[in-house]
C-alpha cells in the first residue's frame, strides 16, 4: 500500500492506494469485480495504452480505496516509488517540511504536487519526484537545505 497516514500527511479526503502485481489485466479485473463491485461508489477502468494499470475505486470502512493492478511488481510501480521518495524526504527534513506539505494539502493540492512545489521542482511533479529516487540521502538533504528545510540535530 502507498498511503499518506504512515507519512503523517493524511486528510479526511485521503484515500488508500493498494498496489497489485497483475500480469493478466482481464483476470485481475474479474477478480476485483467479484470481490468489490458491491461496495459503495464502485468504479473500474483502464486507459487504452500499453502498460496502463487496471484501476478500481470504491468506498468502504469510511475510506476511499483505489486498487491498481499493473503488470510490474508493486515496488516498481510509480505509486510505491513516490511513497518511498516522500518517506525519505520527510525523514531527512526539518519538522517544518511536513507542516509546509500539509498546508499545501489542506489548500487542495495532491501529495506529489505539494512536494514538488515546496522543493521548487520543475516540470511534471510526478516525474520530478521520481527523478529524486536516484539521489543519495546526502543529495536529498542538500535539496531540502536549499529550500530552507535542513534538519538540524
Amino acid at each position: 500500500m502507498a498511503v499518506t497516514p504512515p507519512l503523517g500527511l493524511e486528510l479526511p479526503s485521503s484515500d488508500v492506494d493498494v498496489l497489485c502485481h497483475a500480469p493478466d489485466p482481464a483476470e485481475f479485473a474479474a477478480v476485483v469485480w467479484e470481490a468489490f463491485s458491491h461496495e459503495a461508489e464502485f468504479l473500474m477502468w483502464q486507459w487504452i495504452a500499453e502498460s496502463r494499470p487496471v484501476i478500481a475505486a470504491f468506498r468502504a470502512y469510511d475510506w476511499r480505496f483505489e486498487i491498481f493492478g499493473h503488470a510490474s511488481l508493486a515496488h516498481y510501480q510509480n505509486g510505491w516509488r513516490h511513497f518511498a521518495v516522500e518517506r525519505r524526504l520527510l525523514a531527512l527534513a526539518a519538522p517544518g517540511f511536513r507542516t509546509a506539505i500539509m498546508q499545501m494539502r489542506v489548500n487542495g493540492m495532491k501529495t506529489e504536487p505539494a512536494f514538488a512545489a515546496i522543493l521548487e521542482l520543475k516540470g511534471d511533479p510526478y516525474r520530478a519526484l521520481l527523478e529524486l529516487e536516484q539521489l543519495w540521502d546526502e543529495q536529498l538533504a542538500r535539496l531540502l537545505a536549499t529550500n530552507g528545510f535542513a534538519h538540524h540535530n
